[in-house]
C-alpha cells in the first residue's frame, strides 16, 4: 500500500508505495481506515515531543471498516464500522476496572511503536515499519488490537466519526470527565487548536456560562468563538493572564492549558481563581518542568491541578455518549472539518496546523 513514512525526525514525510501490511494476528483486526484526521500529537512525533522510534506510519485518530479478524476476536467482525483508539483498553487490568481506562495498562506496550506484542505488521522495502499508537491511520489500511476499536451504527459517517478517536474525545473528555465544572461557571482555555476547541464545546456542554478563548492566533480565536467562546484573548497583545482576571475580577474556576509549554501552563495556574482547578491538556516535550511557588499554588490558595490523558475517558462509554450529543445537536463534528486531503498532501496539512489556519484536515483514503 501508498501511505506517507516518517524517516527522521523534523523532515517531511516520504511517500512511499512499497508498504507491505501482514494478516491480523490473535486479538487483531484488519480495518480498511476510510478517514483519518491529521492531530497536533502526529506533529509531535514527527518534531520529538514524542520519542518514538523511526520509519514510522504515522496516524491515531481514525475510523474505518473491519475487513478481516485474527484468532480470538469475538467484539467485531467483518463489515463492522468502528472507531479507533490510540489508548487501547483492556478492560482487565488493575487501571481499567478502577475507572481509568485511558491508562490502562497494555498502553505501555506502545512506546515500541508496534502493537502489543512490540512487534509492527508493517514492512517498507522488506525492513520492519513502526506504526504510531498500535494504528497508523495514514495508511488505507491497519492492523490494530482489537481493544483499540469501538464499533459505532452504520448510519455515522466515517469522516465524523475519525475525530471522535483523538481529538474530541481527549477535548470534550477534558471538560466532563477530567474537570468539575458546574453550571455557570467561567472557564478558560488557553490554546485554540483542534483539541482546545473541542475543549470550548465541552465546556459549553458541562454549563460553563463564560468561556475565556485565549490564543495568539486570530484566525484560531474566530473558531473558538464559532464553538462556544463568549470571550476571547490575544496572546500576543499584553498580559493574557491579566485579561482573563479583568471579565470577572477572580479568575477561571476552571482553566485549561492545551499547547504543552511551560510558560502557558504557569499562565493557566495563574488564571485560576483561588480553590480553582487546573487541567493541562497539552503535550510537552519531555525537558519541560514548572516552577510552581508551593505556598500560593497550592496552600494559601488551594488550587488543584490535574493532568489530563486522553480526556480521561473510556472509549466504550464515551464514544456512545459523544454521537449521543452529536445526534442531538449539541456536538459539532462536521464543523472541525476544515480541509479533506488524500494522504499524499499530509506534509501541507502540518503546515496549515502550524499556520493556524485549520481546526482539522481530514485524508480520506481512495481503496481500489
Amino acid at each position: 500500500m501508498k501511505a506517507p513514512v516518517l524517516t527522521a525526525y523534523d523532515t517531511p514525510l516520504e511517500l512511499r508505495d512499497d508498504i507491505e501490511i501482514a494478516p491480523p494476528g490473535p486479538g487483531e483486526v484488519k480495518v480498511k481506515v476510510v478517514a483519518s484526521g491529521v492531530c497536533h500529537s502526529d506533529l509531535s512525533v514527527l518534531n520529538g515531543t514524542i520519542p518514538l522510534p523511526t520509519p514510522i506510519l504515522l496516524g491515531h485518530e481514525g475510523a474505518g471498516v473491519v475487513e478481516e479478524v485474527g484468532d480470538g476476536v469475538t467484539t467485531v467482525a467483518p463489515g463492522d464500522h468502528v472507531v479507533l483508539s490510540f489508548v487501547p483498553a483492556c478492560g482487565e487490568c488493575y487501571t481499567c476496572k478502577h475507572g481509568q481506562a485511558y491508562l490502562c495498562e497494555k498502553s505501555a506496550a506502545q512506546a515500541a511503536a508496534g502493537l502489543l506484542d512490540g512487534t509492527t505488521r508493517l514492512t517498507s522495502g522488506g525492513a520492519p515499519l513502526h506504526q504510531m499508537a498500535c494504528l497508523g491511520t495514514f495508511g488505507p489500511y491497519a492492523i490494530v488490537p482489537e481493544i483499540s476499536m469501538v464499533k459505532i451504527p452504520d448510519d455515522v459517517p466515517l469522516d465524523v466519526a475519525a475525530l471522535i478517536g483523538c481529538g474530541v474525545l481527549t477535548g470534550v473528555g477534558a471538560a466532563l470527565n477530567t474537570a468539575s465544572i458546574q453550571a455557570g461557571d467561567t472557564v478558560a482555555v488557553i490554546g485554540c487548536g483542534g483539541v482546545g476547541l473541542n475543549v470550548i464545546q465541552g465546556a459549553k456542554i458541562a454549563g460553563a456560562t463564560t468561556i475565556i478563548a485565549i490564543d495568539m492566533v486570530a484566525s484560531k480565536l474566530e473558531m473558538a468563538k464559532e464553538f462556544g467562546a463568549t470571550h476571547t484573548i490575544d496572546a500576543s497583545e499584553g498580559d493574557p493572564v491579566g485579561a482573563a482576571m479583568a471579565i470577572n475580577g477572580r479568575g477561571a474556576d476552571v482553566a485549561f492549558e492545551v499547547i504543552g509549554l511551560g510558560a502557558t501552563m504557569e499562565q493557566a495556574i495563574n488564571t485560576a481563581r483561588p480553590g480553582g482547578e487546573v487541567i493541562l491538556v497539552g503535550v510537552p516535550r519531555m525537558d519541560v518542568f514548572l516552577n510552581l511557588n508551593a505556598a500560593f499554588t497550592f496552600l494559601y490558595t488551594a488550587k488543584s491541578i490535574k493532568g489530563c490523558w486522553y480526556g480521561s475517558s473510556n472509549v466504550h462509554d464515551d464514544v456512545p455518549k459523544l454521537l449521543d450529543l452529536w445526534r442531538r445537536g449539541e456536538l459539532k463534528l462536521k464543523e472541525l472539518i476544515s480541509k479533506e486531503i488524500d494522504n499524499e498532501h499530509v506534509n501541507e496539512a502540518f503546515e496549515d496546523m502550524k499556520a493556524g489556519t485549520v481546526a482539522r484536515s481530514v485524508i480520506l483514503h481512495h481503496h481500489d
